[in-house]
């Protein structure tokens, strides 16, 4: 198959490109400045423009776009950015695709999108994806972000939005940072430490890209977590055993939301949330629980 990627130079995209071109797939990308390499081919979502040359024998689109919403304070501008970060290239690229299924076989879209569709009640029950969206920011951001792609939808093409929690990986700069401080001795539980906390690891990630590419009955909205939900408190005893040392630490609720405001309420709220629909699809996981998670990001390649 032949892959477009867009975001391809973030921690996601690059590991995307990495193991597509591993495979022995075609990989083109979309980049913002003067292309350098015949793979690269301008866009400027802002404006709302590409090249079309881009999607020339194309098969599947990977949207990855979105500024980190970590760990910059939610200024008023800073959420505008947030927001028109993800907005803007799904529009773009849902509206090139839709009007090129008009005469010739549109690529399959595969959207990113996130976990933080659910917000960070207390739930007694599992989040699928068939639970109503929160109404926080963050909440509201993921449902402006899946509605980005309506057009190409609405055009016919295959679209499927992955609702990704973090993704844990030794590659990763918030997993490298956490496996330092827990072997230097600074981890800490976070709050109560009883919040529900998604995740799943690189590969598994990775896999679900290609499985929602190779699954022709795959559309939709997908929760790309752990199957086995798991909460701070188990997480930091996790990491704590798999690095060699042991949980003492707290960091006080108080401190952290002092410190860092509406943000904080993505560590220490709770999201009680299960992969439904990749489970009912059969798809398997390698990492199905913490543990197991935890030592795979740690020993990735």
């Amino acid at each position: 198959m032949k892959w477009l990627l867009a975001g391809a130079s973030g921690f996601l995209g690059n590991a995307l490109r990495n193991q597509l071109a591993t495979d022995g797939e075609e990989v083109v990308r979309l980049v913002r400045r003067e292309p350098v390499a015949l793979s690269e081919f301008r866009w400027d979502p802002d404006r709302g423009t590409l090249d079309e040359q881009a999607f020339d024998g194309v098969d599947v689109v990977v949207n990855l776009c979105g500024v980190a919403v970590a760990p910059l304070p939610w200024t008023r501008s800073r959420r505008k950015l947030i927001l028109s970060s993800r907005v803007n290239s799904g529009q773009t690229l849902a509206r090139t695709l839709a009007a090129r299924a008009q005469i010739s076989t549109a690529p399959i879209l595969i959207q990113a999108s996130g976990i933080a569709r659910y917000g960070t009640a207390w739930s007694r029950a599992p989040h699928t994806e068939e639970s109503p969206p929160a109404k926080d920011f963050l909440a509201q951001v993921v449902v402006s972000w899946e509605g980005a792609t309506d057009e190409a939808a609405a055009a016919g093409i295959r679209v499927v939005h992955l609702r990704t929690s973090p993704v844990l990986d030794r590659s990763g700069r918030t997993f490298r940072l956490m496996r330092l401080a827990w072997r230097c001795g600074l981890g800490a539980t976070l709050g109560d430490g009883k919040q529900r906390m998604p995740m799943i690891t690189l590969g598994d990630f990775l896999r679900v890209v290609r499985w929602a590419a190779e699954t022709p009955a795959a559309s939709g909205p997908y929760n790309v977590t752990i199957p086995e939900p798991t909460t701070n408190a188990m997480f930091s005893d996790a990491l704590a055993d798999a690095v060699g040392r042991q949980r003492r630490l707290g960091a006080p609720a108080v401190l952290l939301r002092t410190a860092m405001g509406e943000l904080a309420e993505q560590l220490l709220g709770d999201m009680y949330v299960i992969p439904k629909r990749l489970l009912d699809a059969g798809f398997s996981f390698t990492a199905p629980d913490v543990r197991t998670t935890i030592r795979r990001a740690l020993h990735a390649s």
